[in-house]
């Protein structure tokens, strides 16, 4: 598969937070709130405990020009927060589709933040998609909460494989149209 050539990130702004691009000083924080059990386990991709250079490593992929996955942190200095309360990501699909990823930081859980970036990010629509997925592990209730009050709608359970549990992990898979 071909990559195409992606030169820009849309900034996204709400009254709470910003959601920007990665850059290298979020790494500390990226580090100290991926290095949370609690937020790996809840993700397919973080490993736990982290090992020394995957947090620099994602970032650098996340702001390569080439790339399958825009990620943006949930910065929320504007207003007095962290710079980096958590991340967000959409993933490039065949058939204009993208697929939602999202963590936030254990600090932050229980605010809204997940429902208004995820929110933000539909209403933004950011790589002009169709259709938006996302998964999410069925012992997670509250991330599969966040995308019911988002307007998506189930489509079934599969299964994803957690590194952080090593081991394969039931889902719930939803989708919205845009």
């Amino acid at each position: 598969m071909e990559m195409e050539k992606i030169v820009t990130q849309n900034v996204i702004e709400t009254d709470r937070f910003v959601l920007r691009p990665l850059r290298r000083s979020d790494m500390g924080l990226i580090e100290m709130y991926a290095g949370d059990k609690r937020v790996a386990c809840n993700t397919q991709t973080i490993p736990h405990p982290l090992p020394p250079g995957t947090i620099e490593a994602f970032v650098a992929r996340a702001m390569a020009d080439e790339r399958d996955e825009d990620v943006w942190a949930m910065d929320g200095h504007k207003a007095g927060g962290s710079e980096v309360m958590g991340l967000i990501s959409l993933t490039r699909m065949d058939r204009n589709q993208s697929e939602v990823g999202y963590w936030v930081a254990p600090h932050f859980w229980n605010t809204g933040l997940a429902s208004d970036a995820v929110q933000a990010l539909v209403e933004a629509n950011p790589m002009g998609n169709a259709t938006m997925f996302a998964s999410v592990f069925q012992d997670n209730p509250a991330s599969a909460r966040v995308l019911t009050h988002c307007g998506f709608e189930y489509l079934g359970d599969a299964e994803g494989f957690a590194v952080a549990r090593d081991a394969a992990v039931p889902t719930w898979t939803y989708s919205r149209k845009l």
